[in-house]
């Protein structure tokens, strides 16, 4: 009798919002975990409490959101919950918490790889389900994570049948009133969630624990393509082309012609935009007489510079240590080293678009991922105006990362994927092992080199990467560890292989070997965009180019890889890569373009300066190696000079890709002669 009176009195709205206090409640806790885990030296209560604070209220509107369709089910049911209805409720209610407590779960191990809530990344990979799900179950106990999903969510269905069942909510007056209520409310706090200001701390963690993942990630996808000028901070049009000619003609080269006219009135029209790419095109001097040496370039997946003892690598007690005992060896007795180079984004993408592009990383997808990337600049396309034959090998498959429809068009006469290899020595969740594409590319390169014509050769590995499987017997440690720091130690296994065989080729003497990360393995420091995370090995080898060991103290990033790869060939070219050649004298001061979710930023004379959503601009001052960055309360005269630069480049580069200009324009052939009769 009792439950029955219970039941009288229990309102529709009951049920419902048992599930949204419950979501506030497991979110919230998450958070804390979070925070507990994660917490940031020297956080301060009073940023603390405003995290906490944000991220509550971002909890609750989500929750409301969510809770919707279920409270306006219960705010429109009339009769008792009873037969199919009360079915397909507890069915869906249990569907719905069993995916929910995954996404927690997900975004508690996302937190810890990425040191942020989802963002970019995890919306990225939501179009590659088959690499994604082989990753999950080969880094994760996925089994035991659906189980407990499972479990959770059954305990909450159950609950909330107990404590808050679903009642009719009668067909009493008020009903449009009770089936407009809830959505409403969720639209006003659903509004007040994006007008708030979640970007409260200079402090990047504390800034990700005072959001959550469903709004980080609602983000991250509605601005995956924004109009920057719209968004970003910039210069007007003519200045950013001033800017930018000046900047990119300090780098070297003769322009192919004047800066741009004047806008016409209106705004620009093709004559415009093709004197305004022609100001921004160089031809860079060189020696026809040189020979083509061949080249190749090895990008390598998430191996930043924290792994290399020929790159500063220490224990935790400041004693020597390294993962890369073989690539220290060649880099210290025969490699010519930079030491001061960064990645431009976090992800592989973004080193492809760096490293073979030369081209600044635009806020939101990178150009791989975008639909105007069918004839643009690379260090193909500029080889192969020189007579050179090209390959590229991929250990993984060519439609992941758009990599295919970037690699094809643009230069490379031939991909080699995945599916190229019939017998591979070891698969990973992601594709081939190092050793099956390296082994694979010395089989290639020595049919190339037969032919007589020089040769461009890329690879990109995909070993080190969770799960970070391998082959046994490789390494003394057991690949059953499961370990990043094995992956790497493997990594550098097989590029130690790869070297002893290459010196063995005839082709070794006549290439130019180029190893570099396409980004860091983890984003970890408290700025925007953490530069200490980005810094990335480039090392080159081969006796062609390096007769003798050295190493290059100037400040540089992915953009000047493919120029110092053609300045060390020293044959002239034409050019509109936004790098410079790093061994080029008075090549102008260093420069780092960069890019962290919806951020981009420009490092140069010591400072770094960072742009956001809604033009909001921040900046940071200090070295390099680690040195900590001080935010600066103001943009000071050097800010503001590297924030006019970083405004430009973004701003022309931006306009380049849009009109599809960023490529060399033709060249006219000279007259050929013929002899008299």
């Amino acid at each position: 009798m009792a439950k029955n009176s219970q039941a009288e009195t229990r309102q529709w709205w009951a049920f419902p919002l048992f599930h949204a206090l419950a979501l506030v409640l497991v979110a919230s806790g998450l958070r804390l975990g979070l925070v507990a885990a994660f917490r940031p030296e020297g956080l301060g209560w009073g940023e603390a409490g405003g995290a906490l604070l944000r991220g509550w209220w971002s909890d609750l509107a989500v929750a409301a959101a969510v809770v919707s369709p279920l409270a306006w089910w219960c705010a429109w049911r009339r009769r008792p919950w009873t037969g199919l209805a009360r079915v397909i409720l507890v069915g869906g209610v249990g569907v719905a918490w069993f995916v929910q407590a995954f996404l927690f779960v997900s975004e508690g191990y996302f937190f810890d790889e990425f040191l942020s809530r989802f963002n970019t990344v995890a919306i990225d990979y939501l179009i590659y389900p088959t690499e994604v799900v082989t990753n999950l179950w080969e880094s994760y106990p996925l089994v035991w994570l659906v189980l407990g999903c499972a479990v959770v969510a059954s305990l909450l269905t159950l609950g909330s049948l107990r404590w808050a069942g679903p009642v009719a909510a009668g067909p009493g007056p008020g009903r449009w009133r009770r089936l407009g209520a809830w959505p409403v409310a969720a639209l006003v706090m659903g509004g007040s969630v994006a007008l708030m200001d979640v970007k409260f701390s200079r402090e990047r963690v504390v800034n990700e624990l005072a959001t959550n993942g469903a709004v980080s990630g609602l983000s991250a996808a509605w601005s995956r393509n924004l109009a920057y000028d719209v968004f970003y901070a910039t210069l007007p049009r003519d200045q950013a082309y001033a800017v930018a000619r000046a900047a990119l003609g300090a780098q070297g080269g003769e322009f192919s012609g004047p800066p741009p006219p004047a806008e016409p009135t209106g705004g620009p029209d093709e004559a415009w935009w093709e004197a305004a790419r022609a100001s921004l095109q160089r031809r860079i001097p060189g020696d026809l007489a040189r020979p083509k040496l061949n080249v190749c370039v090895l990008l390598e997946e998430s191996l930043g510079s924290e792994f290399f003892g020929a790159l500063g690598r220490k224990t935790k007690k400041g004693k020597p240590d390294t993962l890369t005992p073989r690539m220290d060896r060649l880099m210290n007795e025969e490699g010519l080293v930079f030491d001061h180079i960064y990645a431009d984004g976090n992800r592989t993408i973004r080193g492809f678009e760096g490293v073979f592009s030369s081209f600044p990383p635009l806020p939101g997808d990178s150009i791989l991922a975008r639909d105007r990337t069918e004839n643009v600049e690379t260090l193909a396309r500029v080889l192969k105006r020189d007579g050179y034959q090209s390959l590229f090998l991929y250990g993984g498959h060519g439609t992941f990362d758009f990599i295919r429809s970037y690699v094809v068009p643009n230069g490379w006469d031939r991909l080699i994927e995945q599916g190229d290899f019939a017998k591979p020595v070891f698969t990973t969740a992601w594709g081939v092992s190092d050793e099956d594409l390296y082994n694979r590319g010395l089989a290639e390169m020595r049919a190339m080199h037969q032919s007589g014509q020089p040769f461009l050769v890329s690879f990109m590995t995909v070993s080190n990467h969770l799960p970070f499987s391998y082959p046994p017997g490789r390494i003394a440690e057991d690949p059953a560890a499961r370990s990043r720091k094995h992956a790497v130690k493997y990594a550098d296994w097989a590029l130690g292989d790869f070297f002893e065989k290459a010196k063995q080729e005839p082709f070794w003497k006549d290439t130019v070997f180029v190893v570099v990360a396409d980004h860091g393995a983890r984003v970890y420091g408290s700025q925007t965009i953490p530069l200490k995370s980005y810094e990335i090995p480039l090392v080159v080898l081969g006796p062609a180019a390096v007769p003798q060991a050295r190493r290059v103290g100037a400040l540089g990033c992915q953009l000047d890889v493919a120029p110092t790869v053609l300045g060390l060939i020293g044959r002239p070219y034409d050019s509109l890569f936004f790098g410079r050649d790093l061994l080029r004298e008075g090549s102008g001061p260093g420069r780092v373009l960069m890019h962290h979710n919806r951020s981009i930023g420009i490092y140069e004379a010591d400072r770094l300066v960072v742009f956001g959503l809604n033009q909001q601009t921040s900046a940071w001052q200090g070295g390099l190696k680690g040195a900590e960055l001080a935010p600066l309360a103001s943009l000071d005269a050097a800010a503001q000079a590297t924030a006019r630069q970083g405004m430009a480049l973004f701003r022309v580069a931006d306009d380049l890709y849009l009109q599809r200009r960023y490529r060399v324009a033709p060249q006219p052939s000279a007259p050929e002669v013929t002899a008299a009769p």
